[in-house]
Order: C-alpha cells, then structure tokens, then sequence
C-alpha cells in the first residue's frame, strides 16, 4: 500500500464512512440545536444588561460589570468543568446538555453586552437630548432612538464573537454532550481509525462555514459610519 492510500484508508475510508454517517449526522443536529440555543440566550441576555446598563444605577452597572469581567477572563472550558461537577456538590443537578448551553450563553452574554454597551456609548448625546426634547422618557428614548443605532452598530464585531463562541460547542464532549465531535471519537475508538474524526471536521466545515459567509454580508451590510 502506497503512502497517498495508507492516507486515503486513514481518513477517507468508504467503509467506515458508511458505517458512521449517522451518528456523525445525529452529532451534527445536535450542534446546531445548541449553538442556535447560545446564540439566542447569550445576545438575548447581553442586550438586556446593555439596556439596564444604560440606566447607570450604580449598584445595578457594579453587579453587571463583575459578570461581565468574570465571564469573558473565564476559559469556556473551564466554566464548563465548574458547573458540570461543582454544582452537584450544591444540589444543583443539570445535565451536560444544559450546563453547555448555559456556559456558553453566559460566556457570548458578556462579551456582547460589552458590544451593544459600546455602541450605546458610540451614539452621540444630541441624539439623547434631541429624543428627550420631544417629551419622550429616558425609556422611549433609549428604546426607540438610540437602541435601533447603537444595535446596528455592533452587528459587525458581534458576529465575529458569536461564531467564535458558538463553534466551543465542541467543548460539550469533554462532558459527554452528544455533539459531532463526541460521535466522532467515539466511532475513532470503536473504529482504530481517523475516518470519522474527518467526518466531524467536514460537519463542522458544512455547518460553520456558511455561518461565516453570512457573517462577512452581514459585517459589510451594516458597516456604516456612526450615528
């Protein structure tokens, strides 16, 4: 056997290909279930304490920016590990499912609060003192004028920091989460062989690289100059 079919049978073998497509593909669907349920949670939440931030209650912003600081130094990995086996110890059971999605909702929570707090900021005060001139209320103002702005301005660096983060899903199978790249290593121990581990790395390439493509239209969409 020569070494380019030693490589073929490694990585491209036919049998095992027919052999593990469907769980690669069970392992697929997964992924996406639960990087569609971070993507959700983690911009939900980040715009949420964005919009509380922008009240400037001073214990209120204190308690965000803790979380914000705690989440974005904290390894994904490493939260991951921490709930998954110490919240156990406090009588908080969750299954590895959850404790990836939750972990990594958090992790994109803070880092896009950061970015739709930082395109609040980016709005310039005339557009607050013209809204609130009008008679509108510092919440009609903030939702209705400067919300629609300072959201159309992060767009560009929180696409960037969505796929980055949602692609950690991949950090679900150091606790059992049945996602592609569980499956694959499971088909690689049953298998000897690195045939299914390629699979997973092709999934990844057909769930995330459109992603990535949407996100560079989307980037180029919304680039503008700001308000």
């Amino acid at each position: 056997m020569s070494g380019f079919e030693r490589f073929v049978d490694t990585f491209f073998n036919a049998r095992l290909v027919a052999r593990y497509w469907p769980d690669i593909l069970s392992g697929m669907l997964v992924t996406i279930e639960i990087a569609l349920g971070v993507v959700v949670a983690g911009i939900g939440l980040g715009l949420v304490l964005a919009m509380l931030r922008a009240y400037r209650n001073g214990a209120v912003n204190a308690v965000i920016v803790l979380f914000v600081d705690v989440f974005r130094a904290l390894p994904p990995l490493v939260l991951i590990l921490i709930m998954y086996f110490g919240l156990p110890g406090v009588g908080l059971n969750l299954s590895a499912y959850v404790v990836l999605w939750l972990a990594l909702s958090l992790v994109l929570a803070a880092f896009a609060e950061e970015v739709f707090w930082a395109g609040i900021l980016s709005v310039r005060k005339g557009q607050w003192d013209a809204a609130r001139s009008t008679g509108l209320g510092f919440g009609q103002t903030l939702l209705s004028v400067i919300l629609p702005q300072a959201v159309r301005l992060a767009v560009p660096p929180l696409t960037n920091r969505t796929i980055a983060i949602t692609k950690n899903t991949a950090l679900g199978s150091v606790i059992g989460v049945g996602e592609v790249i569980n499956q694959a290593q499971t088909a690689v121990s049953l298998a000897g062989n690195a045939t299914p581990l390629m699979m997973a790395a092709i999934g990844y390439l057909a769930i995330f690289a459109p992603v990535v493509a949407l996100g560079t239209l989307i980037e180029k969409r919304f680039a503008w100059r700001r308000a």
